[in-house]
């Protein structure tokens, strides 16, 4: 897990602090994927990412930040520095490199390079301990990790399909077709 850094009020022992997290997190049911101290002005930041094969809620992150920061308060692994804890999932953003993040990411567009191929570029089949097995181009294809580099999700924009873009309603409303008169300023004053 990446490590946190040294504040001016003493070194935080990030081994120390992960090793208290990471059961409080995995009793709720979740990965802890990584451990973030940085110092932001006088207060000292946690940042813990977690996640799981369901996702993560707001109320998961609201579960996990109250047993966390119990489980710190109850200890002096953060000092004396006060803190502020933020407990996020992970963005798709994150690099798919244990098999979890891939078996995760099944059903999404991903871009990987592969050792034999380059970059390659297709949806997540399914993933196990070996490896993933991916949609490229039509084909089914098998990719051992030993022979990828991190994948990457591929944001996806979708589009109505024309069908649906020949039901949408037309610019053309008149004023006795709305429920209410619109109130189009911001301030009520017309702009």
């Amino acid at each position: 897990m990446p490590g946190g850094s040294r504040t001016a009020a003493g070194p935080v022992d990030d081994r120390r602090l992960a090793g208290l997290i990471q059961p409080v997190v995995a009793a709720a049911g979740m990965d802890l994927e990584s451990v973030r101290t940085t110092m932001a002005g006088r207060r000292l930041l946690l940042r813990i990412v977690v996640d799981s094969d369901h996702g993560v809620s707001l109320d998961d992150t609201a579960l996990v930040s109250r047993e966390v920061s119990a489980t710190l308060d109850a200890t002096d692994v953060m000092g004396d520095v006060p803190y502020t804890l933020e407990v996020s999932s992970p963005g798709v953003d994150r690099p798919l490199i244990e098999p979890r993040h891939w078996r995760r990411a099944a059903g999404r567009l991903v871009r990987v390079k592969a050792a034999a191929e380059g970059t390659v570029q297709g949806r997540v089949l399914a993933a196990d301990d070996d490896g993933v097995t991916m949609d490229v181009n039509g084909a089914e294809r098998r990719f051992a990790y030993g022979d990828m580099g991190a994948g990457a999700v591929q944001v996806e924009f979708g589009r109505l399909a024309d069908a649906e873009l020949d039901e949408a309603p037309g610019d053309e409303l008149s004023g006795e077709e709305l429920p209410y008169e619109a109130d189009l300023g911001a301030g009520g004053d017309g702009y």
